[in-house]
């Protein structure tokens, strides 16, 4: 059975420029990558290699987050983000031989993506950030989903799907099966809001 990629790791972010500031204009803008399936189901990537491939791609204040594929990086403006997750999936492809689908989120957005956050926090409970590259993957995931709210928490945010569940039951619940479906892979990712403040 699939399972929905999420990460709830802790660890320490490797592989950083000296200078790591997000920049915004003056024809850069700041970007954070989020990696589907990174080091799951025997797909392992080093992130010191993670991020020099994207230094090899002429992108700049590369860091990365945690072992479970996230990225922050600096790409020269004009870019059309299409083009650019294009890229960066291309590169990923070549440089790690694996079937990689990303989905890009603008570094100056994830705060307030974080911050509408809708359900309480409680020590007992997994908060998620459902991200997506196609908005109508966010549409299907809700789509005649019956829940049980005594048990998981879903709700539809600015271009994402916030979702809280039961710590120890983030592969097992309904909305965890449907987003584990296969047909989401090449457009949705999940990342724990412990993980999103690391991004920021």
């Amino acid at each position: 059975m699939s399972t929905v990629d999420v990460s709830a790791v802790d660890g320490t972010g490797v592989g950083v420029d000296p200078d790591s500031t997000p920049r915004y204009g003056h024809g850069m803008t700041t970007w954070v990558a989020l990696l589907r399936g990174v080091n799951v189901n025997g797909i392992t990537i080093r992130s010191v290699d993670l991020a020099e491939l994207f230094r090899s791609q002429g992108h700049t204040d590369v860091r990365t987050v945690l072992a479970s594929g996230n990225v922050v990086f600096t790409a020269a403006d004009p870019v059309e983000p299409a083009a650019l997750r294009s890229s960066v999936e291309q590169a990923l492809r070549k440089g790690f031989g694996y079937d990689a689908w990303i989905v890009l989120v603008r570094h100056d957005a994830l705060a307030e993506l974080v911050a509408g956050f809708p359900f309480a926090s409680t020590a007992d409970r997994h908060d998620y950030v459902v991200f997506a590259s196609d908005p109508a993957a966010l549409d299907d995931l809700l789509t005649g989903l019956d829940l049980d709210p005594s048990v998981e928490q879903v709700a539809r945010g600015e271009g994402v799907v916030y979702w809280s569940c039961p710590k120890g039951s983030s592969t097992t619940t309904a909305f965890a099966k449907r987003a584990g479906a296969a047909r989401f892979k090449r457009t949705t990712t999940a990342r724990n809001t412990n993980t999103l403040r690391k991004l920021l």
